[in-house]
């Protein structure tokens, strides 16, 4: 795992490299932030995800929402991993209940770039290849860093 100089950068060489760096950023979640995690299909969203929930304490199994739009994890604060791939209007955005999820705890939005929110913390997850992965967090609190 590489981190850049800024420490707004990091490169990684495996899911479990990915899920680590996540689980490093949990600690500094509290309710009401929203992370909006921007990538490719396939870039690594629900496996930074996985390694953010474990490190909240969340147990079983951490899958993508895709089909259900969100997920509701249990924990002090609790997660809700929301999906917006198969969201193709803005209604049904609203519909989702973003504002009270956010009262309630932390939320993470896979496909984050549908949503055009100033005060998120974006995460942008790339493939550089078949095995490394560079994350990059933008926005949020000036203080968060990979580091």
């Amino acid at each position: 795992m590489t981190t850049s100089h800024d420490g707004a950068e990091v490169v990684t060489a495996s899911p479990e490299e990915t899920e680590a760096v996540a689980a490093g950023l949990a600690g500094r979640l509290r309710r009401g932030d929203l992370l909006l995690l921007v990538g490719e299909l396939g870039a690594g969203k629900t496996t930074f995800v996985r390694g953010l929930a474990r490190a909240m304490g969340v147990r079983g199994d951490v899958m993508s929402p895709t089909f259900q739009l969100v997920r509701l994890y249990p924990g002090d604060p609790p997660l809700a991993h929301v999906d917006l791939y198969r969201i193709e209007q803005a209604a049904e955005l609203e519909e989702l209940g973003l504002g009270d999820l956010l009262e309630e705890g932390v939320v993470v939005v896979e496909w984050g770039d549908r949503l055009d929110l100033d005060d998120a913390l974006r995460v942008t997850i790339q493939m550089v290849d078949a095995a490394h992965r560079r994350l990059r967090l933008e926005g949020g609190a000036a203080a968060w860093s990979w580091s």
